[in-house]
């Protein structure tokens, strides 16, 4: 048996209808691919910020 808390109410997952359980299944999905997304773009961000940084240091030594 497992749980699952949706809008503050605990529901037993095998219950479940079949459609609840691939809403469910479909925004897990969703939430994992939107933090692996939020990761890359921190990364991207942080390799920006690098690359700017050396191209100012390039610039300022002209």
């Amino acid at each position: 048996m497992t749980d699952i808390t949706i809008d503050n109410q605990t529901y037993d997952f095998d219950t479940l209808s079949e459609d609840a359980k691939a809403q469910i299944i479909s925004l897990q999905f969703v939430d994992a691919e939107l933090q692996r997304l939020q990761a890359k773009a921190a990364a991207l961000q942080t390799a920006r910020a690098a690359y700017a940084k050396a191209l100012s240091e390039i610039l300022n030594a002209v």
